[in-house]
């Protein structure tokens, strides 16, 4: 839309679901997976008599989110009914919070340095899932994720782009998971975005009516919906026509979005207090405990990274992606080690064993003390950085440090002149054709000959040592 005399408005409605494993009203699992209608109970289904009661952890995890997006907490928040009929809510109501919401007026700052305004976040408990894909001629009702904790961050309309905002997201995913209030698995609906976007002239200020996305479970998803809607907009803008107000779904297999309903107001939900439920009281001193709580930020943090370590803003990016990886890479960097290897390290072999599922952070074998440890091994030429990326592998199975490892494998680096001048002889000799060649011109084959050496030696060999060893071979014997 560079050349557009229209600019787009988007606003993002994000759902996040509290990690507590229970549901806000009743102590049912919210564990993904579990077989249809099984973790349901009659507070989540609504039945006569059933009295729903908040949990506490979820309400912190909930304020924690909202401390750190900058917003204000109010004291007393109030829960409502919200009123709709669909066949996956069984109470015909969901729980959720409307005129007095748990927090109000925050900022999240984007990269570029644009802040995006945070207009509220409030709690709501979560409707259950229509299964269209399970029977020919029906459609299946799992009440499962009925009553799952969530909260509702919703921006005000501060995004002009797709691009920008994915970039949001990704930043709101980041942080939530940074302060463990959800793993925002968006795959198993841990995370989802309804997006409201419109057009206006450029300059203007004036809001023109919106259209909603709805149930986006995926960055991609976003950024192609709203190119796609912007599009449509745009089209309709030209033929001289009015936008609807209107609630839509995106089709990814299809590419497009079709129309769900016309778009719903407030009044529409007939909001009112639920009658259940007494209203929200927090106390100052609840909430000061749970901000000093929330600690350095990963802004803070990785710009932190990047000043005191002299890191790259790639390595910082990734070692402040989890208070717990940060925590780890510094504690190493504690031991003495130097902040670019360790980041080297930690950022390669060790989160591609924590991958593999070999072993986590947390295992002795990967402590950051041990892992400090190797890294002596290899800066004294005890090994080399291959064999102490099989030491680290051996670590993180037995739990063993790395010399007992070292001596029990033989992995000892050999430094010896005359044992290498040994394997530089006979790799030399192995290979007249690839020497010709080399001293020919083809300087990309020094590489090949360097590897022979290496694997005669078993990846024992100095590769320093060997590099000048052999390089002054073939420089000797062609003079």
């Amino acid at each position: 839309m560079k050349d557009s005399p229209l600019e787009a408005v988007i606003g993002l409605e994000v759902h996040v679901q509290l990690d507590t494993g229970r549901k806000l009203f009743c102590a049912d699992s919210t564990a993904f997976g579990a077989p249809p209608n099984t973790a349901v109970c009659p507070v989540c289904l609504g039945l006569p008599g059933a009295l729903p009661v908040l949990d506490p952890g979820a309400v912190d995890l909930a304020l924690r989110a909202a401390l750190a997006l900058d917003c204000t907490i109010h004291p007393i928040s109030i829960f409502a009914r919200k009123n709709y009929f669909y066949p996956d809510l069984p109470k015909g109501y969901q729980i959720s919070q409307f005129e007095r919401p748990l927090a109000t007026r925050g900022a999240v700052e984007l990269d570029g340095g644009r802040r995006v305004r945070i207009r509220r976040v409030h709690m709501e408990e979560d409707a259950g899932k229509s299964l269209h894909d399970r029977f020919a001629s029906a459609t299946a009702i799992d009440l499962n994720r009925t009553g799952t904790p969530l909260i509702e961050i919703v921006s005000e309309p501060d995004l002009r782009s797709p691009g920008e905002a994915r970039s949001y997201l990704q930043l709101l995913k980041r942080l939530m998971e940074y302060l463990e209030v959800s793993d925002c698995n968006m795959e198993e609906g841990s995370l989802r975005v309804d997006a409201n976007v419109s057009l206006r002239k450029k300059g203007s200020e004036r809001l023109e009516a919106s259209t909603e996305v709805k149930n986006l479970n995926s960055f991609s998803a976003v950024e192609k919906a709203l190119g796609v809607e912007i599009g449509r907009q745009t089209r309709i803008r030209a033929e001289g026509r009015a936008v609807t107000r209107q609630t839509l779904l995106w089709d990814a297999a299809g590419g497009d979005v079709r129309v769900m309903r016309d778009k719903e107001d407030s009044q529409d939900y007939r909001y009112f207090p639920d009658p259940d439920l007494p209203p929200l009281v927090l106390s100052a001193a609840r909430v000061a405990s749970l901000r000093a709580g929330l600690g350095e930020l990963p802004r803070a943090k990785r710009e932190r990274f990047r000043r005191q370590y002299e890191l790259p803003a790639y390595d910082a990016d990734v070692l402040t992606s989890s208070r717990g990886l940060a925590d780890y890479y510094e504690a190493i960097v504690a031991c003495g080690r130097q902040p670019k290897t360790v980041s080297n390290w930690v950022m390669g072999p060790v989160l591609e064993t924590v991958k593999r599922g070999i072993a986590d952070l947390s295992s002795p074998g990967l402590a950051p003390g041990r892992l400090a440890e190797l890294l002596v091994l290899v800066d004294k030429g005890t090994l080399s950085a291959t064999a102490a990326k099989t030491v680290l592998a051996g670590m993180a199975r037995s739990g063993d440090p790395p010399g007992a490892i070292v001596l029990r494998e033989g992995l000892t680096q050999v430094r010896e002149d005359q044992v290498l001048d040994r394997w530089v002889t006979e790799a030399v000799a192995a290979h007249p054709e690839a020497v010709t060649r080399y001293r020919a011109g083809e300087t990309r084959l020094f590489g090949f000959l360097m590897g022979q050496v290496m694997r005669a030696s078993g990846r024992k060999a100095d590769p320093r040592r060997v590099r000048q060893l052999l390089r002054a071979a073939l420089d000797a014997d062609a003079d």
